[in-house]
């Protein structure tokens, strides 16, 4: 049976500041179209209104109510909201560094290699050609390096296990891709709960990086590919997927995601996502498939 209202706007605050302009959020809504109320999922933090139409008129009228306030206002489809699959990029995203950045520090190397991270998460240089780039200049770095970068530098982001755990808690899968390193994915996932993970494999001679990763090199394409053959071997649809990631490498997959969520994202991904958390943490993403409160996993 169809929703009465097909729209949902969506809005979460960075902490409990988003009681103030719920009202005028709703009045702004209304305006643009009919209008169901206010739901609450989480008092004071995040709430939700069914709309009738005019998506794009409505996001922008919303987002122009608070622009000084740390909310995420966002539009999404209210049918199918709860995603059977979850594919999330590691980097910068479930964990809050870039791990070949974080060994390019301990090679004393940080300098020459991080713009060049950035730039490649900007969308502006070739994955591939990038990361050979910088991989090659790790040549010679002990490995005990990777011990030292996971253990003193690699957190996992404020709610990305309650991220994951909720979703399979609810009957979801997980699966973690990175076009970073199977030494970090392997550990993370584990550390966050995910189910199964990808990555690009460093080699390595036992005792010091070689300056090679391992052929094919996992980018855009391979995280996209991650996402659709594992969407055919669980017999669903993309449109049950939930993708979330902050760099250009992520844009294949989250365009072909069910709902796809730039995090703290580069501008080139926040631009082309169909949701955007910018000021939230990785709770954000459960309050827009609509889980309560006292639906997340503690």
């Amino acid at each position: 049976m169809p929703h009465l209202f097909p729209y949902i706007l969506s809005a979460i605050a960075k902490g409990k500041e988003a009681a103030e302009p719920a009202a005028a959020i709703r009045a702004a809504v209304a305006e643009a179209g009919t209008a169901d109320e206010i739901r609450w999922l989480s008092p004071f933090h995040a709430f939700e209104i069914p709309f009738l139409d005019e998506p794009v008129d409505t996001l922008v009228a919303a987002r122009a109510v608070a622009p000084e306030l740390p909310l995420d206002i966002n539009v999404v489809p209210a049918e199918h909201r709860k995603k059977k699959l979850l594919v999330a990029d590691m980097d910068s995203t479930i964990i809050g560094c870039e791990c070949i950045d974080e060994l390019a520090d301990m090679a004393g190397l940080k300098p020459l290699i991080a713009p060049i991270t950035e730039r490649a998460m900007r969308g502006e240089l070739d994955f591939e050609q990038a990361l050979r780039e910088r991989v090659a200049l790790l040549k010679g770095l002990d490995l005990d390096a990777l011990r030292r970068v996971y253990e003193e530098r690699v957190r996992l982001n404020p709610g990305a296990r309650t991220l994951v755990m909720t979703m399979r808690a609810h009957g979801a899968h997980t699966l973690l891709v990175s076009g970073g390193f199977t030494y970090f994915t392997s550990r993370v996932a584990k550390a966050a709960g995910f189910e199964k993970e990808q990555a690009n494999v460093l080699m390595d001679d036992g005792v010091v990086l070689t300056g090679r990763v391992k052929d094919p090199i996992l980018g855009r394409e391979a995280k996209l590919a991650a996402l659709e053959r594992t969407v055919a071997r669980l017999r669903l649809a993309p449109s049950d997927a939930l993708a979330v990631g902050d760099g250009a490498n992520d844009l294949a997959m989250i365009g072909r995601a069910g709902l796809g969520v730039a995090y703290h994202a580069k501008p080139v991904v926040a631009a082309a996502a169909g949701a955007r958390i910018d000021h939230g943490d990785l709770t954000a993403p459960l309050y827009l498939q609509g889980y309560r409160e006292d639906e997340i996993a503690k």
